[in-house]
């Protein structure tokens, strides 16, 4: 088959690492890809947000298969556009993608469905947001309801920052992402990402990651598009994990395709787990960043069968098999993330880093330049690696870490301390 992969970041280059492996892949392309993904696809400068000049390229080359990474492409309706031209596509239609495109949409979904989820209201307007927070009082947590690249949640510790919060996204800050914003309860527990691969119909547990949001070690400053992961999340047992597809998934498997809008594709539910039992803090209608990167070390089966028999409605009878092994990856961000960061800094020593067994090195802002690689976005690197247990995939994955010679870049140094301590405790 040919494959296009849309997108060009370490959740891609992840993917475009693991369909290169497929017996089924006959020619890989990624559009517009990045240094990293350029070893295992041919990398062409698409602009993806074009969906005619995509549907183009598509046809003079023959593709069989589009899979769609990043989540812009897909709620601007880019595999409806695709699947109209005749084009198969991996990824959920427009109006199923509202589940990651709009928080409101999907807190009154769980609203009328009884999916556990914080209490929350939604405001279109600052003054009445700022009286709901301090009425219900700090912690608070205030997302804006549209797409924020990973910056549209702030969880103010007191009613002060959550009333800053919702004068910045009111403010214009975020874009049309802040035109509304959802103030919601602040959930005690422990997160974790959950994914579901669906096709409409059924939906299949694929696996589960934990990710760290925040920028610095211990969980401390602003939260990021994540800075590490590893799986599987311990807190995620096979209990647990079934509870998560009767209570959460399941309910919103049948909730939208009662209203037409069925969802296919992964289904990306990030988790609080609280002594209640797991509630939803929101949906991702796409593979998550940086978990991809774990999942796929963890993958034992093809995932080419997986994408297509999601879109094609067949994942009744399908199965997915997983190394039993713990993956972890580490973040290498540009300095200054996730503020303002320079671009253009030279990055050695991504060999001698990959040489370190059970090491596999996912780009995301690289590119290539006069034999050199240089970083030109905010998240650059995954260093990721497997082993027995996530205490040696953590030591391994630093190891390669100390040998990449980046000054412009910086990484937290405690991915995985959660999961490192259940194990030490265990003895």
């Amino acid at each position: 088959m040919n494959i296009l992969l849309l997108g060009s970041g370490g959740r891609e280059h992840a993917l475009a690492w693991k369909i290169a492996g497929s017996p089924l892949t006959d020619k890989l392309f990624c559009a517009p890809g990045n240094a990293g993904i350029a070893r295992e696809a041919e990398c062409v400068a698409l602009d993806i947000a074009e969906h005619a000049a995509v549907i183009a390229f598509c046809r003079a080359q023959n593709i069989d298969f589009v899979v769609v990474g990043p989540e812009a492409p897909l709620c601007a309706g880019i595999v409806d556009d695709l699947e109209i031209a005749g084009i198969k596509a991996f990824g959920p239609s427009k109006a199923a993608a509202q589940l990651e495109g709009s928080k409101g949409f999907t807190k009154d979904l769980c609203r009328a469905n009884n999916i556990p989820t914080a209490a929350y209201e939604r405001f279109t307007a600052p003054e009445p947001a700022k009286d709901y927070a301090r009425q219900q009082g700090a912690p608070i947590v205030v997302k804006a309801d549209g797409l924020a690249a990973g910056k549209g949640v702030v969880v103010a510790m007191t009613v002060d920052e959550a009333t800053a919060a919702i004068d910045m996204m009111f403010g214009g800050e975020l874009g049309a992402a802040g035109a509304e914003v959802v103030v919601e309860e602040f959930l005690e527990g422990e997160e974790a990402s959950f994914f579901a691969l669906c096709d409409g119909t059924t939906a299949i547990a694929f696996a589960s990651a934990q990710d760290h949001k925040r920028v610095f070690d211990g969980d401390k400053g602003p939260n990021t598009g994540g800075m590490g992961a590893y799986s599987p999340a311990p807190i995620m047992t096979p209990d647990m994990t079934q509870r998560v597809m009767d209570e959460i998934i399941h309910p919103t498997m049948r909730a939208m395709a009662a209203m037409g809008a069925p969802f296919k594709g992964v289904l990306f539910a990030g988790l609080m787990i609280t002594r209640d039992g797991p509630k939803l803090i929101e949906y991702n209608a796409r593979f998550g960043d940086p978990e991809t990167q774990v999942l796929m070390l963890r993958m034992m089966s093809d995932i080419l069968p997986a994408l297509l028999a999601s879109r094609d409605g067949m994942l009744k009878n399908f199965d997915l098999r997983w190394y039993g092994d713990a993956a972890l990856t580490v973040v290498m961000a540009a300095n200054g993330y996730p503020g303002a960061y320079d671009k253009g800094s030279v990055i050695e020593g991504l060999d001698e880093a990959g040489a370190v067994e059970g090491v596999e090195i996912f780009h995301a802002g690289t590119k290539a330049e006069g034999g050199k690689i240089l970083a030109i976005g905010g998240r650059v690197l995954n260093v990721t690696a497997t082993a027995k247990t996530v205490a040696e995939a953590q030591a391994l994955a630093y190891q390669a870490v100390d040998r990449i010679r980046w000054p412009g870049g910086f990484c937290r140094r405690d991915i995985g301390w959660r999961a490192v301590e259940r194990e030490q405790a265990k003895g």
